[in-house]
């Protein structure tokens, strides 16, 4: 029973983690609290599932089309909603502000375009037969969570560390001025990380839709909130954070679902949040600002 637990706190972690990187980008880089990010969970999952249904696509052209979408979505969004108050300076309330305006106006939109009642995947997409390996009964769809979540993390620390987008995004994230005056196209790395960062969210919304096999409008929602608490308790902007964060909230969530009562479980994120607020401030690595990425 435990390690069954385990396995499954690893798959709803890993998702967690997939989606609060691309937030603690979104606000360790661009430095804007956007409520929009939940916004392309559902836009992700959505476009995938069309890519399925009316293109015919197979699983992964469906998920990478999927990505490719929101991603779009995203950089559209940023120009005409955040790109505005970049450039009159506003404080970053502004942001929460005016992306909760465009957040409530996207999912209206998708609500009638799509409905709002749950849209399933095809069952053919995946294999719907558990496996036994040992103790465990794994799902295909938990393998390839943890397999796409791995992949992509590896990715995004390589892209990060290795690439001279990378190292721009990083120079961006700490002088966006300094970095300006060196030659770094400001205006490139900001439409980079919006893509980037709602790439990770559609790849979460996606992996979501698959495992619960339900994909609706406000599907983000939830996981703003969670979003929310893994980058404080992760640290503001910081990516080493926002994964073991993510990692521990979902085993957080498993341990009080399985163990206490699942009527908790909405409420771990929430009691995560106020004791990492009061026993780690600054966050897991002690960073004290949200200027890095």
């Amino acid at each position: 029973m435990l390690a069954q637990q385990l396995f499954n706190a690893l798959v709803l972690g890993s998702v967690h983690a997939l989606f609060a990187l691309g937030f603690t980008l979104t606000f360790g880089v661009l430095r804007v609290i956007n409520l929009l990010y939940g916004f392309y969970v559902a836009a992700g999952a959505f476009a995938a599932l069309v890519a399925v249904q009316s293109l015919g696509l197979g699983l992964w052209a469906a998920g990478a089309f999927g990505v490719v979408v929101a991603g779009l979505v995203a950089v559209v969004c940023d120009f005409l909603v955040l790109t505005p108050l970049r450039r009159a300076k506003a404080p970053e309330l502004s942001s929460l502000i005016v992306t909760l305006g465009g957040v409530l106006l996207m999912n209206s939109l998708m609500q009638i375009v799509f409905g709002a009642e749950v849209r399933r995947f095809p069952a053919r997409l995946l294999g719907q037969d558990a496996v036994t390996i040992g103790p465990l009964v794994v799902a295909p769809i938990q393998l390839v969570i943890i397999a796409t979540v791995f992949v992509l993390v590896a990715l995004l620390f390589w892209f990060m560390e290795r690439t001279r987008l990378g190292t721009a995004i990083r120079a961006v994230a700490e002088r966006p001025d300094t970095a300006a005056l060196m030659g770094v196209n400001v205006g490139l790395v900001v439409a980079g990380v919006s893509f980037l960062s709602a790439a990770l969210s559609a790849t979460a919304g996606i992996l979501i839709g698959l495992n619960f096999n339900a994909v609706h409008p406000y599907m983000g929602e939830p996981m703003m909130l969670r979003g929310f608490a893994i980058i404080i308790i992760g640290g503001l902007g910081d990516i080493r954070g926002a994964l073991v964060a993510g990692l521990a909230l979902g085993f957080l969530e498993v341990m009080t679902a399985g163990y206490v009562s699942s009527n908790l479980k909405e409420a771990v994120a929430f009691t995560a949040l106020i004791l990492g607020l009061w026993l780690r401030p600054n966050g897991l690595f002690g960073r004290a600002s949200g200027k890095r990425a």
